[in-house]
C-alpha cells in the first residue's frame, strides 16, 4: 500500500468524526437561536434558518450513510450487518423526530415545545454518533471506498 492510499483510507474515519463534529456545532448554533427566540417570543427567521439547515444536514448525512457507506461496510465486513441495521434504525428514528420538529416549527410552536424537540434529537444523535464511532472508526481506517465524502457523509 502506498502512502497516498493509506492517507485516503484513514481519511474515512477522519471524515466521519469531522462531520459528526460539524453536526454537533450546527445543533449548538440551532439551540442558541432557540434560546434567543425564547426571550424574544415567536420563532424568528434565524431560528427557522438554523433549524432547516441543521435538519437538512443531519438528514443528508444519514441518507448518504444508508445509500453508500453502510453497503460498502456490509460488503467488506459482513459481521457488522447487525450493527449497521441498528444504526439504520437510529436514522429512521431521527428522521421521525426531525419531521415532528419541522411540523412544530411550521405551526409556530412555543420555544418550550421546540426545545423539547431539539433535546430529543440531540439525545438520540449524540448516542448514535458515539456508538457509530465506537463500532466503525477502526473499520473506516481500512475501508476502500472510492467516493466523494460529501456524497457518502452528507453536505456538512
Amino acid at each position: 500500500m502506498t502512502e497516498g492510499e493509506k492517507t485516503r483510507l484513514v481519511a474515512w474515519s477522519h471524515e466521519l468524526r469531522a462531520v459528526h463534529d460539524r453536526l454537533r456545532e450546527a445543533l449548538r448554533v440551532t439551540r442558541a437561536a432557540l434560546d434567543d427566540d425564547a426571550a424574544a417570543g415567536p420563532a424568528t427567521r434565524d431560528l427557522l434558518l438554523f433549524c432547516h439547515g441543521f435538519c437538512t444536514a443531519l438528514t443528508g448525512h444519514h441518507e448518504g450513510e444508508d445509500r453508500t457507506l453502510f453497503p460498502a461496510i456490509a460488503a467488506a465486513h459482513p459481521e457488522l450487518r447487525e450493527t449497521l441495521r441498528y444504526l439504520e434504525q437510529d436514522h429512521s428514528m431521527m428522521a421521525h423526530l426531525i419531521t415532528a420538529m419541522q411540523t412544530a416549527i411550521g405551526r409556530a410552536a412555543s420555544p418550550t415545545e421546540l426545545d423539547r424537540h431539539i433535546e430529543g434529537i440531540a439525545a438520540i444523535m449524540e448516542s448514535h454518533f458515539r456508538y457509530e464511532e465506537r463500532q466503525l472508526l477502526t473499520v473506516l481506517d481500512t475501508l476502500a471506498l472510492g467516493a466523494d465524502p460529501h456524497d457518502v457523509l452528507g453536505p456538512l
